[in-house]
This record gives C-alpha cells, structure tokens and sequence, in this order.
C-alpha cells in the first residue's frame, strides 16, 4: 500500500508533506512520492489529511458493553475491534480491584488471546494488538479507592505479584500500588521493578512517601490528578513527587470532566511533554448509550457523558476514547497537536517498551496509520497495512 497525499507526522513531532509505504504489514518508507517502491500496488489517497501513527490507550477498562475483566476471549476480541475502528491500535487494558484468584484467571485468558492473536496473517486483522496489561488493583488504598471494590483491596506482596505476572506470560507491564499501606513498599518495589513498571495508583501518600517510592524504583503514575491527594502548595502529595521524579511518566485523563482544561495545561509546563501519557480510563459503557452499566462489580449511572457510581456519585473511569480524548486536548485545551499525538503514540509505546514496533511513522515498524482531517475527524484508519475503516 501507498498512502499519498498527507501531511507525515514525523519522529521530530511535525507534519511533513510525503507519502508513505506499507510492504508485508510494515512501512517500508516515507518521503517523497520518488522514494517509494512497493510491491503492494494499492492507493490510498489521503486528500491533505493528517497521517499520524494509530494511537495506544494503556489504561482503559473496556466499551461497546464490554470489559477487559469480564475474563472471556469474546470480550477483548470485541474490545480490540473498537478500538482498532476509532484509530488506536494497541491496547494495554487494566484490571480492577478483584479477588486474586479471580485476576490470575482474567490474565491466564489475556496471555491465551494474544498467542492467538500471533498466529493470525499479516494484514488480516482488524483489531488492534493487545500489548500490555496496567493491574490498577488491588495494592491501593482504601482511602482513594474511586470506584474500586474496598473488599478485594490488599497491601502489597511480591509473591502475589509474581503470580500475577506469571499468569500474564510478560504481558503484565504495570503494576500500581498505595506506597502508604505498606511499610516494605520500598523493598517490594525494588524486588519487582526489574520485571514490571511499578505505578503509584489510587493511593493517599503525602509528598515524602511518594518519594521513597519514586527513590525505589517506582516510575509511573497513574491518571493523575484522580485518586490522589491534591496538589497544595503545603502538601504537593504525589503530584509533587511526580514533578520532581524526572524518571516518572505520568498518565492523564483528558476527557474534559477529570481534569480542569487549565491544570491540564498547567502539567505540560511541569512535567514536560515527553512524560505525559494521554489515556482514556474508559469502561464499558464507551460507544453505547447512556444507562447503567457496571465495573469491577459496582453499579455505573452514565449520563451527559459522565460516568459516576449509582452509590455514592464518584467519578467510575470515563465513557470517552482515547481519539476523543486526544481531539479535546486539541480543540478545548490548547494543547497543539503535534504534541498531543506524541503524548498518545510515541510515549505509550516507551513507557511499554514497544517502541521499537509502534508509536512512530519510522521504517520498519507495523504499518499502523490513522488518517484525521483539518478538523480532526477521523477518515481512515490502516493496520498493518490493511484499511480497516
């Protein structure tokens, strides 16, 4: 395939005018229309359209009435299509706060899907590749549990850690925890971080405790802002700590509703770009009407696109893609888009280590290309060298 007639988002974060190459369901080059040599002779005019990379969401539950815990092949097949339809084309979904048995089996399916997932041809599929796991639970606190079951909250261990992780053959990439509850949080990070990416998630640590944490290893933060303490100038909290852990990357939720536009504006001035992770948190009830729905075992009222508990009224992850929520950075939060593409492809793909294969227009890698217009909207989407919208 040939992809004529765009502007290339390239690896230096800018729009260029090219064309680019898909051979065997990778690129095979980008540049000027001279350039390229394919054996592939299908056309794909882009008609001035943006080309950027497909998008990777590392922290979502689920959509289309389906959830990554609902522990079945069916539900990540239909997940991953969905995805895949809307331009994100690598997944790492995340868990809930659940029985440990429970998760082990939920993971156990995960690693089973993606061997699956390998044997299928090159440029046959139409859902986007599973590439990870993010576990949100269940090492956090009570305190900053959101919409997580307190009852299936533990304190951090290293052996039901490597439980989890051998359960997912590798494909556990992060695992979140409140530092606070655990007097050896510092010691299990540092038993574990060689393995998987150690996340401060739905935890209540003051600024030093994040600290220590961050000191030990830990080096991921998740959606931040949510289930946390605030951001004060006193008591800056794991914020604080984030800002000051240059090896953290931090993941937010753009959807207009978790975060205030100015705040969001504010956090790329602190952190920089480069260590910001655009994500969805969507559960099922993405790409569905309203109603009620549930996630990890509690009840969800989704209504003017908030999705809040039926028991107490807590924010229950978001009914927004991650393309939407990328689009809003945009258009309603001043961010440009060039960098907000980075902050949906290229940095998702460091932080899972993937780099290599996704996140980028680069030679070599899969042929993964979204196709948005001047306004943003989404008119094509490419896997593997294959249109699937």
């Amino acid at each position: 395939m040939i992809i004529r007639n765009v502007k290339v988002y390239t690896e230096d974060k800018r729009f260029v005018d090219g064309e680019i190459a898909i051979q065997d369901g990778r690129i095979e080059s980008v540049g000027p229309s001279a350039d390229l040599v394919t054996g592939d002779d299908t056309i794909l005019d882009g008609e001035g359209c943006y080309a950027l990379p497909g998008l990777i969401d590392i922290h979502f539950h689920g959509c289309k009435g389906y959830d990554f815990c609902d522990g079945t092949q069916e539900a990540i097949r239909k997940i991953a299509e969905y995805e895949a339809s809307i331009g994100v084309t690598a997944i790492s979904p995340a868990t809930m706060t659940l029985p440990v048995n429970e998760l082990e089996e939920i993971l156990a399916v995960a690693a089973n899907y993606r061997k699956e997932a390998k044997k299928k041809a090159i440029g046959t599929d139409v859902a986007a590749d599973l590439v990870g796991v993010n576990m949100e639970g269940p090492f956090i606190s009570e305190e900053k549990k959101g919409a997580q079951d307190e009852r299936n909250i533990i304190t951090c261990d290293s052996d039901i850690c490597q439980r989890f992780l051998d359960a997912s053959e590798g494909l556990v990439k992060f695992v979140g925890i409140a530092p606070e509850r655990n007097e050896d949080a510092s010691e299990f990070i540092r038993k574990m971080k060689d393995q998987v990416h150690i996340s401060l998630a739905h935890t209540n640590a003051d600024y030093d405790t994040a600290m220590a944490a961050f000191d030990a290893g830990a080096d991921h933060a998740v959606h931040l802002y949510n289930a946390m303490p605030a951001f004060t100038h006193r008591k800056p909290g794991v914020v604080g700590a984030v800002s000051d852990s240059t090896h953290v990357n931090a993941e937010m939720i753009c959807d207009g509703i978790h975060i205030h536009p100015s705040v969001v504006r504010a956090t790329f001035k602190m952190l920089g770009a480069h260590r910001i992770v655009l994500i969805s948190d969507s559960m099922r009830a993405t790409g569905m009407p309203e109603g009620q729905y549930t996630l990890g075992g509690l009840d969800v009222n989704v209504a003017d696109g908030r999705a809040t508990l039926v028991s107490n009224g807590a924010l229950a992850g978001s009914a927004t893609n991650l393309m939407e929520c990328m689009k809003t950075v945009v258009q309603k939060m001043g961010i440009s888009l060039e960098t907000a593409v980075a902050c949906a492809t290229m940095n998702p793909a460091k932080c899972l280590g993937i780099y290599d294969a996704y996140g980028s227009l680069t030679p070599g890698k899969k042929g993964n290309v979204v196709l948005l217009d001047k306004e943003l909207n989404l008119k094509a989407v490419v896997k593997d060298g294959m249109r699937i919208r």
